[in-house]
């Protein structure tokens, strides 16, 4: 899509669905989350210390760039690229209120527009792996999750300091509310910690959730 003055339009995939991507900072909040794509590749440990998880992300933001240059070169359509998202689980729920990050098993992962598809994947992997060809390029994959009803809050601060919020999620809110765990605990990195300080980190805390019958 062009504007007024023939550039093409650059649409934001956040602003989008800002109803799942911008909630408050205060107090939890209940949402349907849709199915939506992303690339994601898998891996598991302390996300500080395993080149494992550092070559993953290296390869989704190579992969997803250059599906947002096809987009716009071939189908005319430009987009800000989505930030990391990440779920993460471990054999004992526990392991991240007492943040041990050993344990940690993650799927990170970057949203794509709806128009986005498997045969633009493989071809944008083709290229990646013909320019840079990332350690973790052949783990990276293309699927839908469909994460359903969710709770969620914003934290601001450092990631090491989430503690607090998801026991109060888990031990206060959700039993109050009469909600069971139904996935993977979800974070969405708002901000970029390479530029913002991390007392000022912006990543939201989303539980997917079903109710007790």
């Amino acid at each position: 899509m062009r504007t007024a003055n023939g550039a093409t339009e650059k649409m934001n995939l956040r602003a989008l669905h800002k109803e799942i991507y911008a909630p408050s900072h205060k107090e939890f909040s209940v949402v349907v989350v849709p199915r939506m794509s992303f690339v994601m590749a898998d891996g598991e440990g302390n996300p500080n210390l395993a080149q494992s998880y550092r070559d993953a992300v290296q390869a989704l933001y190579a992969v997803s760039y250059t599906l947002k240059f096809a987009s716009k070169k071939l189908a005319n359509r430009d987009y800000v690229v989505a930030p990391l998202e990440g779920l993460w689980s471990a054999d004992d729920p526990a392991a991240f209120v007492q943040r041990r990050k050993d344990e940690w098993k993650w799927t990170m992962m970057i949203m794509q527009p709806e128009w986005i598809t498997k045969e633009m994947f493989d071809e944008a992997v083709e290229v990646v792996r013909t320019k840079k060809n990332p350690a973790a390029l052949p783990g990276v994959y293309f699927d839908t999750y469909d994460e359903g009803l969710s709770v969620q809050i914003m934290h601001i601060g450092s990631y090491d300091d989430e503690a607090p919020t998801l026991r109060r999620l888990h031990e206060e809110y959700m039993p109050a509310n009469g909600l069971d765990f139904n996935g993977p605990h979800h974070e969405v990195y708002i901000g970029d910690p390479r530029k913002a300080e991390p007392s000022k980190l912006k990543t939201i805390l989303r539980q997917p959730v079903k109710r007790r019958t």
